[in-house]
């Protein structure tokens, strides 16, 4: 397990009950643990004694108490009871969802459900106050009725009542365009070496995005993988619990699968975000795997630039964040980005989190604008 230095602890929870202060740090130390609540909850008792961040009046069993009784976790085998451990519940993934939202990217004002509206008027899904004549493939769904039944008793009158095409007019719409991304979270060793936790902010980071998505853009879509020697899916569900393993980087792996994914989207607005701190090191051949950590190799790098720049011949843009700035990582990303016209932040681990918030909604609305020439 890493090791973590910790500096003298300070609540920033005024206005919080004890439970709620202790719950902000045990979400914090259950990311590090990758879900292990035992493992959690005996760092958070040695906090406390460090720390004293409980009273006489509430303790570390009267917050585990509280957990389960909230709902926040339950016991691993419920015929063991609590004797067998805990584990998180469905509840408290959420928590820490909206958790990782609200550190990374602050509070956000709660807008309409999957507004993502442009200056533009067009056939879309949200009303303005600006009404027009029908024009024939206007939908009917979009019809004003009452200014339309009004302007046929002024045409006709009411003794000969009736409504003909001249009469109708129908209500203005924004369009809302519709982004679908990909997120490539690299799972690698080098994620946590030299005793450097890498990977803990990396899922914060897909949590934060995988909450602030689907709250407030639900009609975008978001898929999850990883890679190391090969690339798989995740589920958001699965973000807590996330390691790293004894793996090599496959970035093709990663780029092939997230290009699978997105190629079955029937939205034209495409996008993948990769979270890495190293160059490939790593692809596959048949069943066997070539593998190289020692500087550029040609073989894996050349492979790698062919699939981004098969990406921005399909028009889905690459944004790289590195968690890293050695030269020759530095050296591979300019030459992945030239190769795909993405983008790329070189980011430390704080800054990680604003970095992909503040692409994301430029990437929405440059889609946007390109989408409604």
């Amino acid at each position: 397990m890493i090791g973590w230095r910790f500096s003298e602890y300070k609540a920033d929870g005024e206005g919080k009950t004890p439970f709620e202060q202790l719950l902000d740090v045990f979400q914090q130390l259950l990311l590090h643990t990758s879900g292990d609540v035992d493992e959690a909850l005996s760092w958070l008792t040695e906090l406390d004694k460090q720390y004293g961040l409980t009273t006489d009046d509430y303790g570390i069993a009267d917050f585990i108490n509280d957990l389960e009784k909230k709902g926040f976790i339950q016991p691993r085998n419920p015929r063991q009871g609590s004797g067998g451990g805990f584990r998180p519940t469905a509840k408290m993934e959420i928590q820490l969802r909206q958790s990782a939202l609200k550190d990374i990217f602050g509070t956000i004002r709660k807008s309409k459900r999957g507004n993502h509206n442009t200056k533009h008027a067009g056939l879309g899904d949200e009303h303005t106050s600006e009404i027009r004549p029908y024009s024939f493939g206007d939908s009917l769904e979009r019809l004003a009725l009452s200014e339309s039944i009004r302007n046929a008793q002024i045409n006709h009158g009411i003794d000969e009542f009736k409504l003909t095409h001249d009469d109708l007019e129908v209500r203005e719409t924004f369009y809302q365009s519709r982004m679908s991304t990909v997120l490539m979270i690299d799972i690698s060793h080098s994620m946590i070496l030299y005793g450097e936790d890498r990977i803990t902010p990396a899922k914060k980071v897909a949590m934060a995005l995988a909450e602030f998505i689907t709250t407030r853009f639900p009609k975008d879509t978001l898929d999850i993988i990883v890679f190391g020697n090969d690339a798989w899916r995740i589920e958001i569900k699965d973000l807590p619990y996330l390691q790293v393993g004894p793996y090599h980087t496959n970035t093709i792996a990663g780029l092939q699968l997230a290009m699978d994914i997105l190629r079955k989207r029937k939205n034209p607005n495409k996008q993948i975000f990769m979270i890495t701190d190293g160059k490939p090191t790593c692809m596959k051949r048949g069943k066997k795997y070539y593998k190289n950590s020692w500087g550029l190799d040609r073989k894996i790098i050349n492979r790698t630039l062919n699939l981004a720049t098969r990406c921005k011949k399909t028009g889905i843009p690459i944004t790289t964040f590195m968690i890293a700035q050695d030269p020759y990582l530095v050296q591979f990303v300019e030459q992945f980005t030239n190769a795909n016209q993405g983008k790329a932040f070189y980011s430390n681990l704080n800054e990680l989190g604003s970095f992909i918030f503040t692409d994301y909604r430029r990437n929405k609305n440059k889609r946007r604008r390109k989408g409604n020439r």
